[in-house]
């Protein structure tokens, strides 16, 4: 048997990009400042200055978006922060919401 020719076969992969969410933390009257400076460093790996800056934002505005993440990830650090502030008896509301 003779082959005639060579045949490639071209595939093409299509890479979705994953949908990004925000993690939202938003005002209350009730977490302390410090808590909250805390959380945005150990959880959203912020510097100290960048979180003090963000918590003030927070303070001024009624939110700030502390991060943006794959569904996933976003979800899970909206959770330990929350997960955090009630274990310290706070009621500070963090949540993933999709772009």
């Amino acid at each position: 048997m003779a082959i005639k020719g060579n045949v490639k076969e071209q595939t093409r992969s299509k890479i979705k990009v994953p949908r990004q969410y925000q993690v939202l933390i938003y005002n209350d009257d009730f977490t302390p400042m410090d808590f909250v400076v805390n959380v945005l460093m150990q959880i959203f790996d912020k510097e100290e200055s960048a979180a003090t800056a963000l918590m003030l934002s927070i303070h001024k505005s009624s939110y700030a978006v502390a991060g943006v993440y794959p569904k996933d990830i976003a979800c899970t650090k909206a959770a330990e922060a929350v997960r955090w502030a009630r274990e310290e008896g706070h009621p500070l509301k963090v949540e993933a919401v999709c772009q």
